[in-house]
């Protein structure tokens, strides 16, 4: 028995944590500091800590018969005969702890059996329906056989009367048989036509009415015709008290869900009985009807089916010789389990429960164990009985997760401060009152401000291990006998570092989650003697640039262990820990060197970095760092590290580069010279321009007059301004 604790803050959190925690309702029965939620525990353990057996909360299941009728032994005496051990029980349980029960069942000899024969009418099925027609007076010798009440009911069916499993032409319908069959009754899905009746006679003439019929495909509407079957139970006359038997009798498939939807049929089957007249008005390798339908059997019918009376006595004693033992649909917080106590051994259980060759008289036994895992919000009701078996179980369920505690009724008790009742062992205290055993008044105070004084960095209130009372924390004790402190409560001596398997290797005292090392030792567990042998080059620890922890140097960011002597993040000899860094390292160059640049007031304060320099004439071999000063030029040196991190010496070349001062004169005439020539060759770039356009115009006149063809006439209009005068006097000479 284990007590699995979880958020504890009173006795009917106690009861629903686990199905073995008891609740102390002693009085003091906590220790100061201590949480209520130590009232919780097993029993076991809570008589070990000093609490009175009569002081344990630990509800029990409770259990008893509503109705336990004894079994009959036989139907002479009544038409309702019981076969099933007690018909009703209640159990109030508590969540976790199983309740088991007995249940008995015993079939008893000549129970009333309706057997309901339920008949494939397809055309392939004639010669078979020519046999039931002659074997009516040996199913009812059959059924005498197992029981003096016994009836027999008959209906038919063949397939949906829509397209494409049945021909929807108006004649087709009316007759759906081949030509030359004469006797061939309309198209339908199912059809009751006799209800239950033990006059064999009537049951002779109407069979003897019936026709086949046809349809296309070759799955039949079987399930339509069993699930009416089954739920028109007025209209085929079922009796309350017998056992229920479907014969069917086919040969070919059956309609699956979903085959509807070919013929637009898409709402599924609602399990209503839909006769209208005896006809089924909503109907627009067998072997898996063992697995598809509990309590059934499958035989196979001769050519004829004149086999059907011995199927049907075979099947029916198979049936009836298993139990199965089940339950209808349960909450998911409820668990029902079975073990059976078969007559002859064997059986299994779990879910359901079966026993095999039970006989007649013969009483079997099932141990019924039911399981809450949890509370219920209101009680329920389930049945539990063999299926096939109108006798069932009416099993009531509620659960116990409230305590019963018998707490005195005064508000005002002694070991509350006279501030509040005893509840379960607790204090119950007044509005103006608080504390574990309402020891603080807190009329006229702030009871946020008091909670905030309780918390840390506006955390949870005292750490979540003690109780804010009057805004002071009161630390809640941790087994084994220390306790937890702290303004807060937020310190422990038990959470440290450990160094085999020892809080602070054994080498210090935990102090609130910290190893306190004794002298001589360090480490965050105090793991190792103060040593800095390892640590030491060139007489230093760790060069200065990290510390000496355990022996070992921890060196600071870029460094390298064992000396921390070597920095590969560093670039070059000239560049230290960032740009800006370096930027301000350089400009210490020049103001060592040459009194220059913008440290040069305060040269000796801003560069302390370098320790040492000096001016050369010549650098050692290698490349050379190099910075430009304010005049612009280069000005070269190299450094070495010391140790430490920030520690250099620097040698400076005394020779600065300076690049050559511009010759402005040749700068100023070159400039113009070039505008000079500039200007040139756009004024002669413009003239050839001008000329080429001049030169195209002129060409195209040419071309034009030349095409141009003129009359010699003269104009009426046109005087000569040339005028010649004749003298007439005039003779040559």
């Amino acid at each position: 028995e284990v007590c699995t604790k979880t958020a504890i803050n009173s006795c009917s959190d106690c009861i629903k944590s686990g199905a073995y925690c008891g609740w102390c309702k002693q009085l003091n029965f906590t220790k100061p500091g201590e949480q209520e939620a130590a009232r919780c525990d097993t029993q076991a353990a809570l008589k070990e800590r000093g609490c009175m057996e009569e002081d344990i909360i630990s509800p029990k299941n409770v259990f008893f018969n509503v109705k336990n009728s004894t079994l009959s032994k036989n139907t002479d005496t009544t038409d309702d005969p019981i076969q099933l051990q007690p018909q009703e029980v209640y159990l109030k349980l508590r969540p976790g702890l199983s309740k088991t029960f007995r249940i008995n069942f015993q079939r008893i000899e000549g129970y009333p059996v309706d057997l309901y024969y339920l008949m494939d009418l397809s055309y392939s099925m004639e010669d078979d329906l020519r046999s039931i027609k002659s074997l009516g007076n040996q199913l009812f010798e059959a059924l005498q056989g197992i029981t003096k009440k016994g009836r027999i009911g008959f209906g038919s069916f063949v397939d949906k009367t829509v397209l494409p499993f049945t021909n929807t032409n108006p004649e087709k319908l009316k007759k759906p048989c081949a030509e030359k069959e004469q006797f061939c009754q309309p198209a339908f899905g199912y059809r009751h036509v006799l209800s239950m009746t033990a006059d064999k006679a009537t049951f002779q003439k109407e069979v003897n009415k019936q026709n086949i019929s046809g349809n296309l495909d070759s799955p039949e509407g079987t399930l339509d015709a069993i699930m009416q079957a089954a739920v028109c139970g007025d209209r085929i006359g079922w009796r309350n008290s017998s056992t229920r038997i479907i014969v069917l009798t086919t040969d070919d498939g059956f309609h699956m869900a979903g085959d509807g939807k070919l013929a637009g049929i898409l709402e599924p089957n609602d399990e209503k009985c839909y006769l209208e007249n005896k006809i089924y008005s909503k109907s627009i390798t067998y072997n898996m009807f063992i697995e598809m339908i509990p309590k059934s059997e499958v035989g196979v019918l001769s050519e004829d089916s004149r086999n059907v009376v011995e199927l049907i006595k075979a099947a029916y004693n198979r049936l009836s010789s298993k139990v199965t033992v089940t339950h209808d649909s349960l909450p998911d917080n409820v668990k029902v389990t079975y073990t059976p106590k078969c007559p002859n051994g064997g059986g299994s259980g779990g879910d359901t429960g079966v026993c095999d060759n039970v006989g007649v008289g013969m009483m079997v036994s099932f141990d019924v164990t039911v399981t809450a895992k949890e509370c219920l919000d209101r009680n329920i009701s389930f049945t539990i009985g063999p299926l096939g078996i109108k006798d069932k179980l009416k099993v009531s369920v509620s659960t116990r997760c409230e305590c019963e505690c018998d707490d005195p009724q005064t508000d005002a008790h002694p070991y509350c401060n006279r501030q509040g009742k005893v509840n379960c062992g607790m204090c119950s205290c007044k509005d103006t009152f608080v504390g574990q055993k309402c020891e603080c008044s807190i009329k006229g105070k702030d009871v946020s401000s008091l909670k905030a004084a309780c918390q840390k960095d506006n955390g949870t209130e005292c750490e979540g291990r003690g109780d804010c009372v009057c805004g002071v924390c009161q630390c809640h004790a941790i087994p084994g006998g220390l306790a937890y402190y702290g303004t807060h409560c937020e310190c422990e001596n038990e959470s440290c570092e450990k160094y085999k398997n020892q809080l602070c290797g054994g080498n210090g005292k935990c102090i609130c989650k910290n190893c306190v090392c004794d002298p001589e030792y360090e480490g965050p567990a105090c793991q190792c003697k103060k040593s800095d042998e390892q640590c030491r080059s060139d007489q230093s620890v760790c060069n200065g640039r990290g510390t000496c922890q355990c022996n070992q140097c921890k060196c600071i960011e870029g460094y390298q262990r064992p000396f921390c002597k070597f920095c590969p993040a560093c670039q070059t000899p000239c560049i230290t820990k960032g740009e800006s860094s370096s930027t301000h390292y350089r400009k210490c160059i020049e103001c060592l060197g040459f009194q220059t640049g913008p440290f040069s007031k305060n040269c000796s304060e801003a560069c302390k970095s370098i320790h040492k320099f000096e001016m050369v004439d010549t650098l050692p071999p290698g490349k050379p760092c190099d910075v430009r000063d304010v005049e612009n030029c280069r000005v070269f040196f190299t450094t070495f590290q010391l140790v430490g991190e920030d520690n250099y010496t620097a040698q400076i070349l005394k020779k600065k580069e300076c690049p050559e001062l511009p010759n402005i004169y040749g700068i100023i005439g070159g400039s113009i010279a070039g505008v000079a020539l500039i200007g040139l060759l756009i004024l002669l770039l413009i003239k050839g321009i001008i000329y080429m356009n001049d030169l195209k115009e002129f060409r195209r006149f040419e071309n034009e007059k030349k095409k141009a063809k003129w009359t010699d006439v003269t104009n009426p209009l046109f005087q000569n301004a040339t005028t010649t005068v004749a003298n007439p006097t005039f003779t040559g000479e």
